[in-house]
Protein backbone atom coordinates (compact mmCIF):
# COMPACT_ATOMS: atom_id res chain seq x y z
CA UNK A 1 0.00 0.00 0.00
CA UNK A 2 1.27 3.28 -0.90
CA UNK A 3 1.54 6.15 1.63
CA UNK A 4 -0.53 9.20 0.79
CA UNK A 5 2.15 12.10 -0.10
CA UNK A 6 2.68 15.03 2.47
CA UNK A 7 3.81 18.08 0.65
CA UNK A 8 2.82 20.11 3.11
CA UNK A 9 3.52 20.37 7.44
CA UNK A 10 2.07 23.21 9.39
CA UNK A 11 4.19 23.45 12.69
CA UNK A 12 1.68 22.81 15.88
CA UNK A 13 2.92 24.46 19.12
CA UNK A 14 5.10 22.07 20.13
CA UNK A 15 7.32 23.61 17.58
CA UNK A 16 6.35 27.02 17.57
CA UNK A 17 7.28 27.35 21.48
CA UNK A 18 10.88 26.25 20.92
CA UNK A 19 13.55 29.03 21.29
CA UNK A 20 15.00 29.63 17.72
CA UNK A 21 18.24 28.36 16.41
CA UNK A 22 21.46 29.24 17.80
CA UNK A 23 24.53 30.73 14.73
CA UNK A 24 27.10 28.74 17.05
CA UNK A 25 28.17 25.59 15.93
CA UNK A 26 30.51 25.34 18.91
CA UNK A 27 27.78 22.52 20.54
CA UNK A 28 27.90 20.22 17.17
CA UNK A 29 31.50 20.40 17.19
CA UNK A 30 32.11 18.66 20.16
CA UNK A 31 29.55 16.25 19.19
CA UNK A 32 30.79 15.46 15.93
CA UNK A 33 34.56 15.09 17.50
CA UNK A 34 32.95 11.87 19.33
CA UNK A 35 32.63 10.13 15.94
CA UNK A 36 30.57 7.96 14.89
CA UNK A 37 28.03 10.44 12.93
CA UNK A 38 25.16 9.83 10.51
CA UNK A 39 24.38 12.76 8.41
CA UNK A 40 20.70 12.67 6.83
CA UNK A 41 20.59 15.45 4.17
CA UNK A 42 17.64 16.71 2.44
CA UNK A 43 17.11 19.93 -0.51
CA UNK A 44 18.24 22.74 1.48
CA UNK A 45 22.16 21.35 1.23
CA UNK A 46 21.45 21.63 -2.29
CA UNK A 47 20.35 25.17 -2.96
CA UNK A 48 23.54 26.91 -2.67
CA UNK A 49 24.71 24.81 -6.11
CA UNK A 50 21.42 26.65 -7.94
CA UNK A 51 18.56 23.78 -6.80
CA UNK A 52 15.81 25.36 -5.02
CA UNK A 53 14.79 23.46 -1.63
CA UNK A 54 10.87 22.71 -1.48
CA UNK A 55 9.84 24.50 1.36
CA UNK A 56 11.90 27.36 2.21
CA UNK A 57 11.41 31.32 1.38
CA UNK A 58 11.69 30.53 -2.26
CA UNK A 59 10.92 27.12 -2.48
CA UNK A 60 9.52 25.56 -5.51
CA UNK A 61 6.38 24.09 -3.49
CA UNK A 62 4.80 27.38 -3.29
CA UNK A 63 4.26 27.73 -7.27
CA UNK A 64 5.01 23.81 -8.32
CA UNK A 65 3.14 20.42 -7.44
CA UNK A 66 5.79 17.60 -7.57
CA UNK A 67 4.71 14.32 -9.92
CA UNK A 68 3.10 11.63 -7.64
CA UNK A 69 3.54 8.09 -8.41
CA UNK A 70 -0.09 7.61 -9.45
CA UNK A 71 0.12 10.47 -12.10
CA UNK A 72 2.59 9.17 -13.45
CA UNK A 73 1.58 5.25 -13.33
CA UNK A 74 -1.74 6.22 -14.53
CA UNK A 75 -2.06 8.76 -16.97
CA UNK A 76 -0.24 8.63 -20.40
CA UNK A 77 -0.99 12.25 -20.42
CA UNK A 78 0.95 12.80 -17.19
CA UNK A 79 3.86 10.69 -18.19
CA UNK A 80 4.09 13.41 -21.29
CA UNK A 81 4.05 15.97 -18.96
CA UNK A 82 6.59 14.86 -16.69
CA UNK A 83 8.86 13.65 -19.40
CA UNK A 84 9.24 16.74 -21.45
CA UNK A 85 9.94 18.58 -17.91
CA UNK A 86 11.78 16.56 -16.97
CA UNK A 87 13.99 16.20 -19.76
CA UNK A 88 14.86 20.05 -19.60
CA UNK A 89 15.33 19.78 -15.87
CA UNK A 90 17.47 17.04 -15.78
CA UNK A 91 20.14 18.61 -17.96
CA UNK A 92 20.27 22.00 -15.29
CA UNK A 93 20.73 19.05 -12.57
CA UNK A 94 23.40 17.36 -14.96
CA UNK A 95 25.47 20.62 -14.75
CA UNK A 96 25.20 21.22 -11.50
CA UNK A 97 28.52 21.36 -8.83
CA UNK A 98 28.88 20.08 -5.42
CA UNK A 99 29.05 23.23 -3.02
CA UNK A 100 30.99 23.98 0.02
CA UNK A 101 28.33 21.98 2.25
CA UNK A 102 28.71 18.78 0.39
CA UNK A 103 32.80 18.93 0.34
CA UNK A 104 32.34 19.64 3.99
CA UNK A 105 30.18 16.37 4.23
CA UNK A 106 33.00 14.22 1.97
CA UNK A 107 35.69 16.07 4.28
CA UNK A 108 34.26 14.85 7.51
CA UNK A 109 33.64 11.32 6.38
CA UNK A 110 37.57 11.00 4.69
CA UNK A 111 38.46 12.44 8.17
CA UNK A 112 36.54 9.63 10.21
CA UNK A 113 33.89 11.56 11.89
CA UNK A 114 30.94 9.94 9.78
CA UNK A 115 29.88 6.54 9.87
CA UNK A 116 27.77 7.08 6.98
CA UNK A 117 25.57 9.49 4.59
CA UNK A 118 22.09 9.40 4.09
CA UNK A 119 20.59 11.82 1.55
CA UNK A 120 16.94 12.49 0.54
CA UNK A 121 18.29 14.26 -2.36
CA UNK A 122 18.58 12.79 -6.09
CA UNK A 123 21.00 15.05 -7.68
CA UNK A 124 24.27 13.11 -6.74
CA UNK A 125 26.02 15.84 -5.87
CA UNK A 126 27.43 14.45 -2.22
CA UNK A 127 28.87 11.51 -4.16
CA UNK A 128 30.51 14.24 -6.74
CA UNK A 129 31.69 15.74 -3.59
CA UNK A 130 33.22 12.90 -2.63
CA UNK A 131 31.17 11.12 -0.20
CA UNK A 132 31.58 7.42 -0.22
CA UNK A 133 28.51 4.52 0.25
CA UNK A 134 25.99 7.55 0.06
CA UNK A 135 22.21 6.02 0.73
CA UNK A 136 20.13 7.85 -2.37
CA UNK A 137 16.95 7.16 -0.18
CA UNK A 138 14.67 8.80 -2.51
CA UNK A 139 17.58 7.36 -5.59
CA UNK A 140 19.14 9.28 -8.08
CA UNK A 141 17.89 11.12 -11.42
CA UNK A 142 21.10 9.51 -13.49
CA UNK A 143 19.32 6.36 -13.74
CA UNK A 144 15.95 5.32 -15.30
CA UNK A 145 14.25 2.09 -14.56
CA UNK A 146 11.33 0.14 -16.71
CA UNK A 147 8.12 -0.28 -14.70
CA UNK A 148 7.00 -3.39 -16.90
CA UNK A 149 10.72 -5.66 -16.73
CA UNK A 150 12.77 -3.83 -13.93
CA UNK A 151 15.84 -2.96 -16.51
CA UNK A 152 17.63 -0.26 -15.28
CA UNK A 153 19.80 2.00 -17.94
CA UNK A 154 21.35 5.44 -17.53
CA UNK A 155 19.90 8.10 -17.75
CA UNK A 156 21.98 9.95 -20.05
CA UNK A 157 21.05 7.14 -22.89
CA UNK A 158 17.69 8.04 -22.52
CA UNK A 159 18.23 11.47 -22.86
CA UNK A 160 20.34 10.76 -26.01
CA UNK A 161 17.22 8.75 -27.43
CA UNK A 162 14.72 11.62 -26.47
CA UNK A 163 16.59 13.94 -28.15
CA UNK A 164 16.23 12.19 -31.21
CA UNK A 165 12.95 11.59 -30.84
CA UNK A 166 12.19 15.47 -30.70
CA UNK A 167 14.68 17.08 -32.90
CA UNK A 168 11.91 20.59 -33.13
CA UNK A 169 11.59 20.79 -29.34
CA UNK A 170 12.27 24.04 -27.92
CA UNK A 171 11.50 24.88 -24.79
CA UNK A 172 13.60 27.28 -21.95
CA UNK A 173 13.78 25.85 -18.26
CA UNK A 174 13.75 29.10 -16.27
CA UNK A 175 13.28 26.99 -13.03
CA UNK A 176 14.38 23.76 -11.58
CA UNK A 177 12.86 21.85 -9.22
CA UNK A 178 14.56 19.35 -6.44
CA UNK A 179 12.67 16.40 -8.69
CA UNK A 180 14.73 17.36 -11.47
CA UNK A 181 11.18 19.33 -12.85
CA UNK A 182 10.74 22.70 -14.41
CA UNK A 183 7.66 24.48 -15.52
CA UNK A 184 6.44 24.57 -19.16
CA UNK A 185 2.94 25.47 -20.42
CA UNK A 186 0.91 22.63 -21.74
CA UNK A 187 0.98 23.57 -25.54
CA UNK A 188 5.05 23.46 -25.23
CA UNK A 189 4.03 19.82 -23.25
CA UNK A 190 1.71 18.46 -26.05
CA UNK A 191 4.46 18.07 -29.00
CA UNK A 192 6.75 16.10 -26.43
CA UNK A 193 7.41 12.32 -27.83
CA UNK A 194 8.01 9.91 -24.57
CA UNK A 195 10.21 7.04 -25.52
CA UNK A 196 9.60 3.15 -24.20
CA UNK A 197 12.03 0.97 -23.12
CA UNK A 198 14.34 -0.44 -25.32
CA UNK A 199 13.91 -4.40 -23.75
CA UNK A 200 9.97 -4.41 -23.19
CA UNK A 201 8.44 -1.50 -25.06
CA UNK A 202 7.32 -0.45 -20.96
CA UNK A 203 7.26 2.59 -19.39
CA UNK A 204 10.01 4.37 -18.56
CA UNK A 205 10.22 6.14 -14.87
CA UNK A 206 13.46 8.11 -13.42
CA UNK A 207 14.42 5.55 -10.74
CA UNK A 208 13.78 7.84 -7.67
CA UNK A 209 11.10 7.20 -5.52
CA UNK A 210 8.09 10.10 -6.33
CA UNK A 211 5.64 11.61 -3.78
CA UNK A 212 3.25 9.23 -2.45
CA UNK A 213 5.55 6.02 -3.71
CA UNK A 214 7.27 3.74 -0.97
CA UNK A 215 11.44 3.70 -0.35
CA UNK A 216 12.15 0.08 -0.62
CA UNK A 217 12.24 -1.76 2.71
CA UNK A 218 15.78 -2.96 2.03
CA UNK A 219 17.07 0.79 1.72
CA UNK A 220 15.42 1.61 4.72
CA UNK A 221 16.30 -1.53 6.78
CA UNK A 222 20.00 0.03 6.04
CA UNK A 223 19.53 3.30 7.17
CA UNK A 224 17.95 2.00 10.49
CA UNK A 225 21.09 -0.25 10.64
CA UNK A 226 23.28 3.36 10.51
CA UNK A 227 21.10 5.19 12.58
CA UNK A 228 21.27 2.20 15.66
CA UNK A 229 24.97 1.98 15.38
CA UNK A 230 25.30 5.79 15.38
CA UNK A 231 26.67 8.17 18.12
CA UNK A 232 24.64 10.83 16.91
CA UNK A 233 22.57 11.64 14.01
CA UNK A 234 22.70 14.84 11.91
CA UNK A 235 20.57 16.69 9.82
CA UNK A 236 21.40 19.48 7.01
CA UNK A 237 19.18 21.55 5.26
CA UNK A 238 16.07 18.69 5.89
CA UNK A 239 12.48 20.60 6.89
CA UNK A 240 12.04 16.59 7.39
CA UNK A 241 7.97 17.26 6.37
CA UNK A 242 8.28 13.97 4.45
CA UNK A 243 7.86 10.50 6.64
CA UNK A 244 10.61 8.86 4.84
CA UNK A 245 13.03 10.94 6.47
CA UNK A 246 11.35 12.57 9.58
CA UNK A 247 11.08 8.65 10.98
CA UNK A 248 14.80 8.03 11.40
CA UNK A 249 15.11 11.33 13.61
CA UNK A 250 12.02 10.20 16.23
CA UNK A 251 13.95 6.17 15.91
CA UNK A 252 17.09 8.08 17.05
CA UNK A 253 15.74 10.43 19.83
CA UNK A 254 13.48 7.57 20.77
CA UNK A 255 16.48 5.58 21.59
CA UNK A 256 18.51 8.27 23.29
CA UNK A 257 21.00 8.84 20.42
CA UNK A 258 20.92 12.88 20.13
CA UNK A 259 19.87 14.43 17.09
CA UNK A 260 21.58 17.84 15.83
CA UNK A 261 19.83 19.91 12.96
CA UNK A 262 21.31 22.79 10.84
CA UNK A 263 18.87 24.27 8.72
CA UNK A 264 17.49 27.72 7.95
CA UNK A 265 13.98 27.88 9.59
CA UNK A 266 11.66 25.73 11.49
CA UNK A 267 11.36 21.61 11.02
CA UNK A 268 9.52 18.83 12.09
CA UNK A 269 12.47 17.07 13.86
CA UNK A 270 12.96 20.32 15.94
CA UNK A 271 10.68 18.91 19.13
CA UNK A 272 13.29 16.22 18.73
CA UNK A 273 16.95 17.89 18.38
CA UNK A 274 19.29 18.91 21.02
CA UNK A 275 20.90 21.10 19.15
CA UNK A 276 19.56 23.22 16.35
CA UNK A 277 22.00 25.51 13.88
CA UNK A 278 20.17 28.44 12.06
CA UNK A 279 22.94 28.85 9.43
CA UNK A 280 23.28 28.50 5.63
CA UNK A 281 24.57 25.14 5.21
CA UNK A 282 28.26 25.99 3.68
CA UNK A 283 29.01 28.22 6.20
CA UNK A 284 28.04 26.23 9.32
CA UNK A 285 29.68 23.10 7.86
CA UNK A 286 32.78 24.77 7.02
CA UNK A 287 32.72 26.11 10.43
CA UNK A 288 32.21 23.08 11.88
CA UNK A 289 35.33 21.25 10.03
CA UNK A 290 37.29 24.16 11.13
CA UNK A 291 36.69 23.10 14.25
CA UNK A 292 37.64 19.69 14.89
CA UNK A 293 40.86 18.58 15.33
Amino acid sequence: MRSRPTLQWAPGPDVLALEPGTTEVGPLAEIVAGRKVVVLSGAGLSTESGIPDYRGETGSLRTHTPMTYDDFATSEAGRQRYWARSHLGWRTIARAHPNDGHRAVAALQARGYLTGVITQNVDGLHSAAGARDVIELHGNLDRVICLDCGTTSAREALDTRLRAANAGFEAEATRINPDGDVDLPDEVVQHFTVVPCTVCNGVLKPDVVFFGENVPKSRVERCYNLIDAANAVLVLGSSLTVMSGFRFVRHAAKAGTPVLIVNQGITRGDPYALHRINLPLGQALTELTAQLP
